[in-house]
């Protein structure tokens, strides 16, 4: 189920600009799911990395540029 909150939220942030760059202010990966859960995604830090595959030091870019999904 984490999967799909993490793939819907990639695709809506795509459509959504306000979306994408509300998110891409999150300075941290737990301040980003902390935004994403007020968004109403249901996804943790852990499974962020695990759909992406990712981890912390690597997620450096914007929403937009991660590739994958």
């Amino acid at each position: 189920m984490a999967k799909e909150q993490v793939v819907q939220l990639f695709r809506t942030a795509q459509a959504d600009l306000t979306l994408r760059a509300n998110l891409n202010t999150a300075p941290t990966l737990e301040a980003f799911v902390r935004m994403a859960h007020e968004y109403g995604y249901d996804f943790t830090v852990e499974e962020w990395q695990q759909t992406v595959g990712f981890g912390v030091e690597e997620l450096e870019c914007e929403l937009s540029e991660i590739p994958g999904i």
